[in-house]
């Protein structure tokens, strides 16, 4: 059941045992196996210039557009790492930048975040690493912070992105209709969330997908992150 009676017959939510508000997330490094979440700072300029080669890597990515040389990336990271909402991050692999995210609308009285502002560069995209640095925030999210709520939103249109959460495990929720304008355009946002009470399952299957086991001399995956998580 997830609701409950009140003495007048109607039903409410369940009560909260969790002591709020939950505390804000702090700016320090996630270290995994095979890549590292360490806070976005300017010296990453010129290794995000090298790696965002793809201009069509930003079409979905807010009011956000390609560097058109280094000194507007230097610009643009110095702005970003001075942020706390959203607290952006950068993914290291080989000490080497390649791709970022974000935790954003960081909610502590109803202990509820979002992971977005995610750009990953070609060498990152569809990596053991890629998966690794997810699963590193969101166990950040459930376990160091006790948030209740992980969101993931995006255009409605992004289908990679959608793809992306679905395989991550998050549940779909439904489209917000016109919820932004931004490039001159209109988005409609697909909304998607995992919750405290799933992450243990999910846990589980990211660690079972992430085990060198599961790899094999070419780096490629024995079963896929949606077979661990049915298995």
């Amino acid at each position: 059941m997830d609701h409950r009676l009140n003495g007048y017959g109607q039903p409410i939510g369940l009560p909260v045992e969790l002591d709020l508000p939950r505390p804000l997330p702090p700016h320090t490094p996630l270290r995994g196996e095979v890549a590292t979440l360490v806070p976005l700072s300017a010296d990453h300029a010129d290794g995000f210039f090298e790696v965002f080669t793809d201009p069509a890597g930003w079409t979905y990515l807010g009011d956000e557009t390609p560097f058109a040389d280094r000194d507007a990336a230097r610009a643009w990271t110095a702005t970003k790492a001075s942020s706390r909402d959203p607290l952006f991050y950068t993914v290291l692999v080989d000490d080497r930048p390649v791709g970022f995210l974000s935790l954003l609308r960081i909610n502590p009285q109803a202990a509820s975040i979002e992971v977005g502002f995610i750009h990953f560069s070609p060498a990152l995209q569809g990596t053991r690493a890629a998966t690794e640095v997810q699963y590193l925030l969101m166990r950040h999210v459930f376990e160091d912070l006790s948030y209740r709520r992980y969101e993931w939103k995006c255009d409605a249109l992004n289908a990679p992105s959608r793809r992306a959460a679905l395989r991550l495990g998050f549940t779909f929720e439904g489209i917000f209709r016109q919820a932004l304008v931004y490039k001159g355009r209109n988005r409609d946002t697909a909304w998607y969330s995992v919750i405290d009470s799933e992450w243990p399952a999910r846990r589980t299957a990211f660690e079972a997908w992430l085990a060198p086991a599961n790899f094999d001399t070419d780096g490629r995956q024995r079963q896929s992150l949606s077979d661990c998580a049915t298995g």
